[in-house]
């Protein structure tokens, strides 16, 4: 492969993932992109509220999945992604193959197509916190009989997208992490979490997909687990739970790739001087050797202001070229 090649988005992403020998532009995607209101004019097919699709004829169905689909690909095209992650909505397991279909027929091997695909246990909410934390004491086989229920149904889940749908893999959604801390001590997750992560992500790789392990906060204390689990990218390395690409990569840049990780606490709130750092830091200490994908340490949310992550899109257009 020589830099004079042009590969697909699809085909640079795969490359990074497996850490192949670097050429051409570091790949780049955002695991969500909610600005589709200022860049296209239309709301984000994850805001939508279809309580009416039970009624729709299926003219009127087709149409909202057409619409869904081409924004997607929309704010691919624009912004160079190389992957699209997929929130289908009305979200039943028929509408999220069609939409990978229509997706894939719309676009064939151009973008990595990927689902939410976790099924370990993640941070709780506020108001169940406390329960959870309750039950890790009183009933842990529970909890365990649980975590195995819900790694089947995953799997199961899995074996059927494969036969119906063109899908690529999964992006891990499951929060683990504050910004100080995971919410386990790490003896405790050992237990109630990376067993279970382990076995999900060795069962999707046996199907043949592809795995990235999303958490924001601060993952240190629990870095040798995830790692061991063997996914094939950790996102998003969130600087604001103190986490250094830049570390990460010297400890384990040799077993997985990494995506991340431009400051989206700055890029709120700090200087359009320190957001062009953070997005130059995060190349600069991502790409030597491969296996590196840019984004931000987060995703595009609901509230970002468009001009901040263009601020960095400009930045990767720039510096992101081996």
């Amino acid at each position: 492969m020589t830099n004079n090649q042009q590969l697909l988005p699809r085909e640079s992403f795969i490359r990074a993932l497996r850490r192949d020998p670097p050429t051409g532009q570091v790949p780049h995607f955002e695991l969500v992109f909610f600005l589709t209101m200022e860049v296209l004019g239309k709301v984000h097919p994850s805001h939508r509220n279809y309580e009416q699709w039970i009624q729709m004829s299926e003219k009127e169905r087709n149409l909202h999945r057409n619409e869904m689909a081409d924004i997607f690909i929309d704010i691919a095209e624009k912004y160079h992604h190389s992957a699209i992650f997929i929130h289908p909505n009305p979200c039943t397991e028929e509408e999220t193959v069609r939409m990978v279909n229509l997706i894939r027929e719309k676009t064939g091997y151009k973008y990595f197509l990927m689902l939410h695909g976790d099924s370990t246990f993640a941070i709780p909410p506020g108001d169940r916190f406390a329960e959870f934390i309750y039950r890790i004491a009183d009933e842990p086989e529970k909890i365990l009989a649980e975590a195995a229920v819900n790694n089947e149904n995953a799997l199961l889940r899995a074996e059927r997208l494969k036969k119906e749908c063109d899908l690529d893999g999964f992006a891990l959604c499951s929060d683990y992490c504050m910004n100080e801390n995971p919410f386990l001590p790490p003896e405790q997750f050992a237990r109630f979490i990376t067993p279970y992560l382990k076995e999900l992500i060795e069962g999707y790789r046996s199907m043949g997909y592809y795995t990235i392990k999303h958490t924001d906060g601060n993952i240190m204390p629990i870095l040798d687990q995830l790692v061991d689990c063997r996914p094939d990218a950790l996102h998003s390395l969130d600087p604001q739970g103190g986490v250094d690409i830049a570390e990460v990569k010297r400890l384990y840049g040799d077993q997985l790739c990494l995506i991340g990780n431009v400051n989206c606490g700055l890029m709120d709130t700090g200087t359009d001087e320190e957001v062009i750092q953070s997005a130059r830091y995060a190349l600069e200490k991502g790409m030597p050797g491969g296996g590196y994908i840019f984004s931000t340490s987060n995703c595009v949310y609901t509230g970002m202001r468009l001009e901040r992550y263009e601020l960095i899109h400009k930045v990767w257009n720039e510096l992101g070229y081996y």
